[in-house]
């Protein structure tokens, strides 16, 4: 049985998504880094039977407020954004973990506000 949690550390996650995205997401969307209220980070948050699931946390900036953002609608956002990628995290996630290409189908889940400084899309990641 393959360990994903030892496969998918912190560093391992910031390796297939950068931190420096946030900044380019914003940038492509605003015309600058600074303003976006969030950071972005992707974490595993663990498995079951045949679904990977990582986390995609917004974290709220210093001096901004993420809770005054309208992230409830960033799924269908990150969905199609090329600098987020989720097509190609997905991809990322199968080489890591030794899987055949493709054969990885992903989803995202509602955003969910665990705090006022942390938000969290999930990404489901169901292997085939």
């Amino acid at each position: 049985m393959t360990d994903y949690t030892e496969i998918f550390s912190h560093d391992k996650c910031e390796e297939i998504f950068p931190s420096d995205r946030a900044d380019r997401f914003f940038e492509a969307l605003f015309g600058d880094a600074e303003e976006g209220a969030y950071d972005i980070s992707l974490e595993f948050a663990g498995n079951e039977d045949s679904v990977l699931r990582f986390d995609f946390q917004l974290k709220q900036r210093p001096g901004k407020c993420l809770a005054c953002n309208l992230t409830t609608g960033l799924p269908q956002v990150f969905e199609r954004h090329p600098i987020i990628d989720v097509k190609g995290v997905a991809r990322a996630v199968e080489s890591e973990a030794g899987l055949a290409p493709e054969s990885l189908q992903w989803s995202l889940g509602r955003t969910v506000q665990v705090s006022s400084k942390l938000h969290v899309i999930p990404l489901m990641l169901t292997i085939a």
